[in-house]
């Protein structure tokens, strides 16, 4: 089987636990690039929290952004698609979220807004690297479409946020926890295999033709979307059981060994 396109997440995959890409797998990722396969990072962050990868590793192609709710083309930041939140959910996320007196940081057409400027959506700007603005009418918010809500708040609080909210609350919305002060709102139309058949529509690319990797369980869905999924050996067990093939840890260059084993010319 010829391969032809690569989704790799990376906190855990692509990033080794100093946030870094070796050497050995810049060059592993480029070369098959120089050849023609489409290799795409597909991440929960924004695409200003992946443009300096994009750049190292000169991809032009599109990028998974906020975990598949947005699509965009890493040469001209192009929105290639995007899955945002219904409305009426967002404006309850938003009501709900001024009830419990939380901070809300909101993505609307990749720029984040906050209802408050404090110590945690500065901390929150850190990881995303993008200034937040402060934002009290949420109506110009709605009428621009929120592509994702993100509270952040201290553990306890979203422990016991969680035990009060239910889906039912909402017509198609997903929420999880992405780190235990982070509560996260979105489509439920969002996955990383929705993004990545969208992409094999837009490019002609057969699912048999994917390789998707990663460690967490927002992989899991395109680990079982792609013709090939692979686990890394850091990874939850549930993306190993349903992974065809395990590589090395993301410290052990795990996503290098997987393209080599993948994409080694046959003798």
């Amino acid at each position: 089987m010829k391969y032809k396109f690569v989704a790799v997440d990376m906190d855990g995959t692509l990033l080794n636990s100093e946030g870094l890409i070796t050497e050995k797998t810049i060059e592993a990722i480029t070369g098959i690039v120089d050849k023609g396969v489409i290799f795409t990072i597909s991440t929960g962050r924004p695409i200003q929290g992946v443009e300096k990868y994009n750049s190292l590793l000169r991809l032009k192609g599109p990028v998974i952004t906020y975990n598949g709710a947005m699509i965009v083309n890493a040469e001209n930041h192009e929105v290639m698609f995007e899955q945002r939140l219904m409305r009426e959910d967002a404006k309850k996320i938003l009501e709900l979220g001024q009830k419990y007196d939380t901070t809300m940081c909101i993505w609307a057409s990749n720029q984040l807004y906050g209802n408050k400027l404090n110590d945690k959506i500065n901390d929150y700007k850190k990881l995303s690297g993008v200034e937040p603005i402060l934002v009290k009418d949420f109506d110009k918010l709605l009428d621009i479409g929120i592509t994702k809500i993100l509270w952040y708040d201290e553990m306890d609080r979203i422990k016991q946020i969680l035990k009060e909210l239910s889906c039912n609350m909402f017509s198609e919305v997903s929420y999880c926890t992405s780190k235990p002060v982070f509560l996260e709102f979105f489509s439920s139309r969002v996955s990383k295999s929705a993004a990545m058949e969208k992409i094999g529509e837009l490019y002609g690319i057969k699912q048999e033709e994917m390789i998707a990797i990663g460690d967490g369980l927002n992989d899991l869905s395109m680990i079982q979307y792609a013709g090939i999924g692979v686990a890394m050996e850091n990874a939850e067990e549930e993306v190993k059981r349903n992974s065809q093939y395990v590589t090395t840890s993301n410290d052990e260059d795990g996503v290098r060994k997987a393209i080599e084993k993948f994409f080694t010319e046959d003798k």
